[in-house]
């Protein structure tokens, strides 16, 4: 049983960077619970190597990437036949190279230079997912703004990346954006829409992977994101099934998904809720907008059921309120334990980072908004950072196969 326990902590490394190869012997050095084991070979040079070392994941830098040794990759993670999580790092990636790693089902993909941080984390949730048993769904976040211009995207996209880069939730993260209309959440990324649904929704039968990569916008830091090109002038109404064929494709190869809602209430969005861990209700400290959320809370429990509860974040939030506006107190009576919480005013962060096109935390990863939104979002992971201690822990997966 030790050897069996030392195995599945054992990490085999394959490089033949000499610094990257220094520093992440002297990230795993301090750690008695990991065992690093280097093999400075190319990934076109590997044979039988990782099967002896018998590892419980496997890190391999493909350095700069090229079709040799991406064939020599997938020869690698064949061999493996799923036992054991492979970690890609590499010094650049196109497109098409992400495309097919992803393809290969990798545990995950980073682009050097690696930070520490990240590739101990990534690392811990390569050996985290041999353990857990894991039923293949996603754990979904869907975020619907109770009015216009409440941040409903910049809080989903944020939810994503908090989640797409937390300690303790799994890593692969994809945005759905379902504002087929006129939804952002590409262009706030600086990401090309790939997503033609009208493409699709006669031959639904044809969506698989493979369909489903190209369809992909996919961000630097590995986040995909599935959005549609904008249609200003078309109001259209997708058929439930297409919607809901999509979105449990996505939950089959994704971890998380989060899904950004248009405020317009359409055939498939009581289906999307019913489907969905966490339901979220995006709005602000207004007078109407209150009443607006009143009854969205009110429709969500008529028309989906008083089983899905939604719980409200008040984005733009000023604890003492505006002089002779709506108060904190105001708020917290109104909703009661639907308030999931405030997210700090800061214009100035969130214009910069749409402009830019880069996540919030590019900007000031200490930013009030982002702490905010992940007190509400991962406060287990809030209450370790202040309490100085570390953890992992575990939690269950989603439902949308059921909704379907």
């Amino acid at each position: 049983m030790a050897e069996d326990k030392e195995q599945s902590n054992r990490i085999v490394l394959v490089s033949t960077d000499k610094e990257f190869l220094a520093t992440t012997r002297t990230a795993f050095s301090v750690s008695d619970a990991i065992n690093l084991v280097t093999i400075e070979k190319a990934v076109t040079e590997l044979h039988g190597d990782i099967q002896d070392a018998e590892a419980g994941a496997v890190i391999i830098d493909i350095d700069d990437a090229n079709l040799e040794r991406l064939e020599a990759l997938q020869r690698v993670t064949r061999r493996l036949t799923d036992r054991v999580p492979v970690i890609v790092v590499s010094r650049g990636l196109d497109p098409a190279m992400v495309r097919i790693i992803v393809q290969l089902h990798v545990a995950d993909f980073l682009v050097k230079p690696v930070t520490t941080a990240d590739l101990v984390r990534s690392c811990i949730r390569a050996l985290k997912g041999v353990d857990k048993s894991d039923t293949g769904e996603a754990y979904i976040s869907a975020f619907m703004p109770a009015a216009g211009g409440v941040g409903n995207t910049t809080m989903a996209l944020q939810t994503a990346f908090l989640l797409h880069r937390s300690a303790t939730r799994a890593a692969s993260t994809c945005v759905v954006d379902l504002n087929f209309q006129n939804g952002s959440c590409a262009e706030y990324l600086d990401l090309e829409p790939r997503f033609d649904i009208a493409e699709v929704e006669n031959q639904v039968e044809r969506l698989d992977r493979q369909l489903l990569d190209a369809l992909l916008s996919k961000h630097p830091s590995g986040l995909a994101v599935l959005a549609a090109p904008n249609m200003p002038t078309e109001m259209r109404s997708f058929d439930t099934d297409v919607v809901v064929k999509v979105l449990d494709l996505v939950s089959a190869y994704f971890d998380n998904v989060v899904i950004d809602l248009p405020r317009i209430w359409f055939p498939w969005t009581e289906t999307v809720l019913r489907g969905s861990n966490h339901v979220y209700i995006t709005a602000e400290m207004t007078v109407p907008c209150l009443r607006h959320t009143q009854r969205l809370i009110h429709a969500i429990e008529t028309e989906v059921g008083k089983e899905v509860k939604s719980r409200v974040i008040i984005n733009r939030y000023t604890p003492k309120g505006l002089e002779g506006g709506v108060k904190a107190t105001d708020v917290e009576e109104l909703l009661g334990d639907r308030f999931a919480g405030g997210i700090s005013n800061n214009y100035k962060l969130v214009r910069e980072a749409v402009d830019r096109g880069v996540p919030l935390h590019e900007v000031d990863p200490n930013a009030n908004v982002i702490r905010d939104l992940k007190r509400i979002i991962l406060p287990e992971e809030m209450q370790l950072e202040v309490g100085g201690k570390r953890g992992f822990l575990g939690f269950g997966k989603g439902l949308l196969k059921k909704a379907g």
